[in-house]
């Protein structure tokens, strides 16, 4: 199946301004990123930024991008601009990667495409086993729970995704930053109006459970950071450069 990588960027994230461009060993995290996500070699790779310095930076360091428009409310809305302005007739698989977990495992990615393809599945994502225990009352850590325990060739089904949860209850996960659609359901997403459920809790995902798109789980072999703060960055950065 014919796939697609798209990377939604913007440099006026509210916690960390200007986080795309913030350099780990001389490359911006976006580049970093696009690289990663070129490595997965499962298909063509573009970053969608409403900034023409994210897009500058992407081609200086031999990437790929699109300028879309700044008015769009989720990253789901931007990369499916971007779709509509490549013309790519022939794409089956999207997968809409956040461009702020330039540690995200490669074979996560690949094995999540795989039993996209297997499956034919609407809607895949990918999540880890929770490791530290102050994580289920970490807002900034999305949680999903799902419907059977996850294991590496299972591919259950999510049933709820919350940024709070009380660890009693069974199959919670931690949640990454990556989505896998058929064409047809990424169209059928952006069409839908934001759900109420979507807009009190931050949390997009919720607007396929709440129209009925099934959103399938894999299970990931470790949960990057994600970068949402200063004190994340640095982590990572320390991470990124020890193991250059």
């Amino acid at each position: 199946m014919k796939t697609l990588i798209l990377i939604p960027s913007r440099l006026s994230a509210t916690r960390l301004p200007g986080k795309p461009l913030l350099k780990i060993n001389s490359l911006s995290i976006i580049s970093h990123v696009f690289k990663k996500a070129e490595e997965a070699n499962i298909g063509e790779v573009f970053v969608a930024a409403e900034d023409e310095e994210i897009i500058d930076d992407v081609k200086k360091n031999g990437g790929q991008a699109i300028l879309t428009s700044s008015k769009h409310k989720t990253g789901t809305d931007r990369i499916f601009e971007a779709l509509k302005k490549l013309g790519k007739s022939d794409i089956e698989l999207v997968i809409n990667l956040q461009g702020d977990e330039p540690l995200m495992n490669i074979e996560d990615i690949k094995n999540l495409h795989s039993l996209m393809v297997k499956t034919k599945s609407e809607l895949g994502t990918l999540a880890a086993i929770i490791s530290d225990a102050n994580l289920y009352e970490e807002q900034n850590v999305v949680k999903v729970i799902t419907k059977e325990s996850l294991e590496i060739s299972k591919f259950p089904e999510a049933l709820n995704f919350s940024r709070k949860v009380s660890n009693e209850t069974s199959n919670i996960y931690q949640h990454l930053g990556i989505y896998c659609y058929q064409l047809q359901t990424l169209e059928k997403f952006v069409s839908l109006k934001q759900s109420q459920n979507e807009l009190k809790n931050k949390l997009e995902q919720l607007r396929a459970l709440d129209n009925h798109i099934k959103i399938k789980v894999s299970l990931a072999k470790e949960a990057p950071i994600g970068i949402d703060t200063e004190k994340d960055f640095m982590a990572i950065k320390k991470i990124m450069e020890y193991k250059s």
